[in-house]
């Protein structure tokens, strides 16, 4: 198959020899690389790359990926990083509008009567373009397996080549993309290129309100795949008998020589062995209904997590892959009441959105940034995070497990350009809507979000998007968590605009800044769902005044969570003023980058530094009271 630059503009295309998203199970070779937290089968492609910027695809190396082709006029770029913050590149930050309005006239594809614009994004003056190149060996231990690529996180559209050949396509920024480089890997001097697009039909669902970035800004690595690996595992813990016992359930789907055996164990925090199963290798293993008896239950005060083990050995019963993971037993429930309790109890969100931010990476966080945001959590009462509004690097969601952060894991999904219009409800042209060509991309982008999220168990709710509007497109969305996860509820604040679809999507009533005295009134009607505010408190200048009458519903009505404050950390970048001398944080329209809604960006508890801001000692106060 030839790569097609035509992709870009055509929303039925969005993966190319992508391989199916599953779990994120770390997988070793033993059990001192678990303990040295070392994976052998894992080669990092981190660090420097060659690169050539392109400010639009006419003027692009079209031939960059051959291996005759001449890179010496490249420069290097970091990876993971940002294009824009690498001096490449406008940086711009826009919260409705798409980037392009006023300069450029668009409309997705299959919207107002009309098909897919030819040339729209393929052709575009402003789909600037990065061209990577990395050269490596493989190493010593990945020789003589099979061999993926996974790209952790890439905005916005990519083509994968590999010693000059194609091997694929992918869209959705936020979620990995893995390939099979097997055909086409050699043990010296592998010539890897990547072109990246900053717009595609993609970018039509990627309207979040945040700086616009380009680039490979997640990390990307190799994997040997072992003889017989343990490609998927889906957990199912559940918790009965008035929530003193917990079941264990699991399915683990294999690929490779179906030979050898799998050894099974579950112990808890003392490493008592509670679960024990031994059986041969065979695709697909189900171990069902094992009743544990007296289990500790997991939430905020105290994440209980039992460990898991699983051992996959050989025909000669060498171990030949380690897969741990952590898990825990909890359940999220709603009462005839239209109260959501967890185990039992009444659940109470005291939650922020938190976009992922680095004052110097932008949205290339660390691990220590992550760290950072835990430990501010906890010292501020803050128990729920909305992952806003894209799945989050992976570590995080193992962070929230490992601390009892309750989260809200949101798809890639936000439209709100193409129903909002100078602050009007004007649909005409909004995506996905209900218009058939758009379904797949946006239920791929939910599968690709529970795939790979769905074992940690911090994960209370499944959000199919924010402010995308609602149409038949959201509702399938809504039905494939339903059909793929019970043990978790659905939330959608968007389909406020669709009243009439309101029993099919989303399992809460979810409203953003909803005046208090409103909240109260929807309370005091014979509520049909539990309410929750996705978003509140909007933390812009010297905010959160108020946030007493909020936290006073708490003890009024049960049915009322609480909610997300929006949001955690400004979107600001550091700078050098020429002029001052001095270091500064710019926000959005600091960059001529007209158009912009300015201090939009800037509406965190915290500034762009991690420095708290006065509003974090009012969320400490009023949190407290509900912890």
């Amino acid at each position: 198959m030839k790569a097609n630059i035509k992709w870009l503009d055509d929303p039925e295309v969005y993966r190319v020899n992508q391989l199916p998203a599953h779990s994120d199970h770390p997988f070793f070779k033993n059990y001192r690389e678990w303990q040295e937290h070392h994976s052998s089968f894992k080669q990092s492609l981190n660090g420097k790359w060659r690169f050539n910027f392109s400010k639009n695809p006419q003027s692009r190396p079209v031939d960059f990926y051959q291996p005759e082709f001449d890179s010496s006029s490249f420069d290097s770029i970091q990876v993971p990083s940002e294009i824009e913050l690498n001096g490449y590149a406008q940086n711009q930050y826009t919260n409705i509008l798409y980037p392009w309005e006023g300069k450029i006239y668009r409309r997705p594809a299959y919207t107002l009567g009309k098909g897919i614009e030819t040339d729209s994004f393929s052709q575009g003056k402003d789909n600037t373009v990065g061209s990577y190149i990395k050269h490596f060996d493989l190493n010593i231990a990945l020789l003589g397996h099979e061999i993926h690529i996974v790209f952790e996180g890439v905005e916005r559209a990519m083509f994968v080549y590999l010693n000059g050949n194609f091997v694929g396509y992918a869209e959705d920024s936020f979620t990995p993309s893995e390939f099979n480089l097997t055909p086409f890997i050699k043990e010296k001097d592998n010539l890897l290129a990547v072109e990246v697009y900053k717009h595609s039909t993609a970018s039509w669902l990627e309207d979040q309100d945040m700086f616009r970035f380009s680039g490979i800004f997640r990390s990307v690595e190799l994997l040997g795949i072992p003889d017989t690996h343990l490609t998927d595992l889906d957990l199912k813990p559940t918790v009965v008998n008035d929530y003193q016992d917990g079941v264990f359930n699991a399915k683990l789907h294999f690929t490779g020589k179906m030979e050898g055996s799998v050894h099974l164990s579950v112990e808890d925090i003392y490493g008592k062995t509670i679960l024990e199963e031994n059986t041969s290798v065979k695709p697909t293993i189900a171990i069902s209904d094992k009743l544990l008896k007296d289990i500790h239950l997991w939430d905020n005060h105290d994440p209980y997590l039992y460990q898991l083990i699983i051992e996959i050995h050989n025909q000669s019963g060498h171990l030949i892959e380690l897969v741990p993971y952590q898990f825990g037993f909890r359940k999220i429930e709603i009462t005839t009441d239209k109260v959501v309790l967890l185990n039992g109890k009444r659940l109470i969100i005291n939650g922020v959105n938190r976009h992922e931010w680095d004052a110097k990476r932008g949205r290339s966080i660390t691990l220590d940034d992550m760290k950072q945001d835990i430990q501010t959590f906890k010292e501020n009462n803050i128990n729920a995070v909305r992952t806003c509004h894209y799945p989050n690097q992976i570590p995080w969601y193992y962070m929230c497990d490992q601390n009892g952060i309750y989260m809200m894991a949101e798809n890639n999904l936000e439209s709100h350009g193409t129903w909002q219009k100078m602050g009007q409800t004007e649909p005409s042209d909004n995506v996905p809507g209900s218009i058939p060509q758009w379904k797949e991309v946006v239920i791929d982008r939910a599968r690709s979000n529970y795939e790979t999220f769905k074992n940690h168990t911090a994960i209370l709710f499944w959000s199919l998007g924010n402010e995308s509007y609602a149409g038949s497109n959201i509702v399938a969305m809504n039905d494939f968590y339903k059909n793929h996860d019970n043990s978790r509820l659905v939330h959608y604040e968007g389909v406020a605009h669709r009243p009439e679809l309101k029993d099919q999507i989303s399992d809460v009533e979810s409203c953003m800044y909803l005046p208090p005295k409103d909240v109260e009134k929807y309370l005091q009607d014979s509520p049909q769902k539990p309410f929750m505010e996705c978003e509140y408190m909007h933390d812009m200048g010297n905010s959160d005044g108020g946030m007493s009458s909020y936290i006073k519903l708490l003890d009024q009505y049960p049915q009322y969570m609480g909610g997300f404050i929006w949001d955690f950390i400004d979107q600001a970048l550091l700078v050098h003023d020429s002029i001052s001398g001095q270091d500064v944080l710019r926000y959005g329209g600091d960059f001529d980058d007209r158009h912009s809604d300015y201090e939009f960006s800037g509406d965190g508890l915290m500034f762009a530094d991690r420095t708290p801001k006065p509003a974090m000692q009012e969320v400490r106060y009023y949190y407290g009271l509900h912890k």
